[in-house]
């Protein structure tokens, strides 16, 4: 959700490179696509870094974040999740060239923060077939069943949330920590339909309380 905003930035970031003063604040182009290909007349001077290989990454982010990110016709298969990892790992990439070009500490140094960013994120959800998992057995029951939410990101049968977090007591589920997580307007949760889903404001507290991070791994 946030690849759109980065783009500005980074966008902003190689365009005040490029004419020799960066901008106190970033901005967002006319035009992402034409915008950044003004820049690659500058390479043979600048380098093609920030003038031709970054921008182009960006075209390819902006593009999904703004044009693929919102509605999808109903019998095709979901993007979101793949659009997400393509967001997430071009967004990484572009940090790592930016350490790369612009950091003055020793080699070593600024290797070891390159490699910290590309480093691969694991996913605390476990997916195969119809069955999911949670990866980080501390959690919560109400935690597992945002988390769960959250990865899913569509209505889900309570019949599921209780089978992906072993829950056992089907009933104090759907009165206590359904009902509660409702009541705080994390998940809305339909007693008529027996079905979950996250809200925006559950989205966000997974991701402030850092929900998505494993805290005991092998």
């Amino acid at each position: 959700m946030k690849a759109g905003k980065f783009c500005e930035i980074a966008f902003t970031i190689c365009d005040g490179y490029v004419n020799g003063s960066f901008a106190a604040a970033p901005r967002k182009p006319m035009s992402m696509f034409h915008d950044c290909m003004k820049l690659e007349q500058h390479n043979k001077t600048k380098g093609r870094p920030l003038c031709i290989q970054v921008p182009r990454v960006l075209m390819g982010l902006y593009e999904l974040r703004n044009n693929r990110a919102i509605g999808h016709v109903s019998s095709e298969i979901d993007p979101n999740h793949m659009d997400a990892e393509f967001c997430l790992r071009g967004m990484k990439w572009i940090m790592a060239e930016f350490v790369r070009f612009f950091s003055a500490l020793p080699e070593e140094e600024s290797r070891a923060i390159v490699e910290a960013v590309t480093a691969r994120t694991l996913q605390i959800v476990w997916k195969s077939g119809d069955v999911r998992h949670v990866l980080d057995p501390s959690k919560s029951a109400e935690q597992k069943v945002l988390i769960l939410a959250y990865a899913e990101n569509k209505l889900v049968p309570v019949s599921d949330i209780l089978e992906w977090s072993e829950y056992t007591n089907g009933s104090r589920m759907r009165k206590t920590i359904l009902r509660e997580l409702h009541k705080q307007a994390l998940i809305y949760f339909d007693v008529v339909a027996d079905t979950v889903q996250i809200l925006p404001t559950g989205q966000r507290h997974v991701e402030r309380h850092g929900l998505l991070e494993q805290e005991h791994g092998p």
